[in-house]
């Protein structure tokens, strides 16, 4: 079976003029318009196809790329609004209704609104809500220290910025840990820092622990090795130029520079760091960085 609002493989069964069907289980067939099949694609062949309703509430296929499928956030721009709810512009030619109950406030055109994509369980029609905390923290977090996960910008506050964590939870990064301005609705990589006894759950944007080291001296080597083995940063610099630089914190920096200097790979001189031997650093010892860097302090 097909899940509608998701991204599915399916076989092309027929070949017309206005496009191909695609084999959607149980005797069904879905339309993929001709202005959207892929060139030199014959029956038999498989493709990746977005499945939603068209106008007249029949099953149709395409290619085109919505800006977030079933069970994801995004933030989307309103396109129109009538009296049945603010239609979303979300890459498709059907736009996407938010049906006024689900709206937090009346959605303007023009505005741009996070919203979370799902199908409705009655009609089984795609349709976004604006109600955002129903669809999340409604199971027990279950991650690990250090945990990578993708992260959802939603909101700047006081103490930090709000994230939504793999589309599941709510999460927090805070500002004195973050050395770069992040936007509303941008996606990027974080790690789990705590998952509290609220459970309420911190986020890292960088990795955390003794494990980080070996990844963030790697990058400075490389660094190093693009700049002709000398950095004009150090452990005095301020934390934005090392984060803009290596996507790390000062301290994380600190750590990993002070296991380069140990294992005699890197000088550091008053106003940055040179490379010793730059045919010398391709392969690090993992666990002997790690061992080093538990024994580095950090000022």
């Amino acid at each position: 079976m097909v899940e509608i609002g998701k991204y599915n493989t399916l076989k092309i069964v027929k070949d017309l003029d206005f496009g191909v069907y695609l084999d959607g289980g149980n005797g069904m067939e879905i339309l993929l318009p001709a202005r959207y099949v892929p060139k030199n694609v014959k029956p038999g062949d498989e493709v990746e196809v977005f499945i939603y309703h068209d106008n007249e509430g029949r099953l149709i296929a395409t290619t085109a790329k919505p800006l977030a499928q079933a069970g994801e956030f995004q933030f989307m721009e309103v396109k129109s609004v009538n009296n049945t709810g603010a239609f979303l512009e979300w890459g498709l030619m059907k736009d996407l209704l938010v049906p006024f109950k689900e709206q937090k406030m009346p959605m303007r055109e023009g505005k741009w609104y996070l919203v979370y994509v799902h199908v409705d369980h009655i009609t089984g029609r795609i349709v976004a809500s604006a109600r955002i905390d129903k669809y999340l923290d409604n199971v027990i977090p279950n991650y690990s220290f250090n945990q990578e996960v993708d992260l959802l910008v939603a909101e700047d506050t006081e103490i930090g910025y709000k994230v939504i964590i793999n589309n599941t939870h709510w999460g927090l990064v805070y500002h004195n840990e973050v050395f770069q301005r992040l936007e509303k609705g941008e996606h990027l990589k974080g790690y789990i820092k705590e998952v509290r006894e609220d459970e309420k759950i911190d986020v890292s944007l960088t990795p955390l622990g003794y494990q980080k080291v070996e990844g963030i001296a790697k990058t400075i080597l490389d660094s190093l090795k693009a700049q002709g083995g000398y950095a004009a940063v150090h452990d005095k610099s301020e934390p934005e130029l090392i984060y803009s630089l290596f996507r790390c914190s000062k301290k994380a920096f600190k750590q990993a520079i002070g296991a380069l200097y140990k294992q005699k790979i890197i000088y550091i001189e008053p106003e940055g760091i040179r490379l010793i031997d730059k045919s010398n650093h391709k392969n690090i010892s993992i666990a002997k960085l790690m061992l080093i860097s538990r024994h580095t302090p950090i000022k």
